[in-house]
């Protein structure tokens, strides 16, 4: 079983860091300094922002599908950084140190499957879920706050 975790693309983004804080502000959006590190995971680099990096935080429509699981929700992004792209199968360490919620969702994205385990469990728990020939993707959120990560879509051989 083949899968591929997406983080999302930073052109998305760029011009976000180009606002005031009052432009941001008027969005519902915030510039912050990292404080902490884990804490401010970024959702293009799929890795924790480094103490004195400058993310923003916007709430982000990441499941776009005509069905009562739409969503949108808060993620971070880090200032200056492209997409990152990673292998078949690999999960990216900021997954690894957190306790997560994965979604598994039909053609149509309606959810099909649902877990929440240790992140150090992620390829194990991925590759369960897709073992439903029904699911095409997962989501993998951050289980308490609910935060979206990524997506992941499953490889055809």
């Amino acid at each position: 079983m083949e899968f591929k975790i997406k983080a999302l693309n930073h052109q998305e983004f760029e011009l976000l860091f180009k606002l005031s804080d009052t432009e941001l502000e008027a969005q519902g959006m915030q510039c912050m300094l990292v404080d902490e590190k884990p804490g401010f995971p970024c959702r293009v680099s799929l890795a924790d922002a480094e103490i004195g990096e400058e993310v923003i935080l916007l709430s982000y429509e990441f499941h776009k599908a005509k069905t009562p699981y739409q969503s949108k929700g808060p993620i971070f992004v880090r200032k200056g950084l492209k997409t990152a792209s990673f292998e078949n199968n690999e999960i990216p360490l900021m997954l690894h140190h957190r306790l997560l919620s994965y979604r598994g969702y039909d053609k149509s994205g309606m959810m099909r499957a649902a877990k929440t385990e240790k992140g150090a469990d992620s390829k194990k728990v991925i590759e369960d879920i897709f073992g439903n020939s029904k699911i095409e993707y997962i989501h993998i959120h951050n289980s308490s706050p609910g935060c979206f990560n990524c997506e992941v879509r499953r490889i055809d051989a």
